[in-house]
């Protein structure tokens, strides 16, 4: 019976341990999602302002 408790003990220890883990890999994603995106953002202002300071001015 001590055995029992031990392994349901272990398995459960193992579960709450994994989910942990799982929540953590999902909150890494939508970060690394956003980080994602403000590089693509950021790259496409940087690339305009380039742009406009070596295109000729229409003024």
């Amino acid at each position: 019976m001590r055995t029992v408790l031990w392994i349901v003990g272990i398995i459960g220890g193992a579960l709450v341990l994994l989910g942990l883990l799982i929540e953590a890999v999902r909150w890494l994603v939508v970060i690394g999602a956003i980080a994602l995106v403000v590089v693509i953002v950021l790259a496409f202002v940087r690339g305009r302002q380039l742009m406009r300071q070596h295109s000729p001015g229409r003024r």
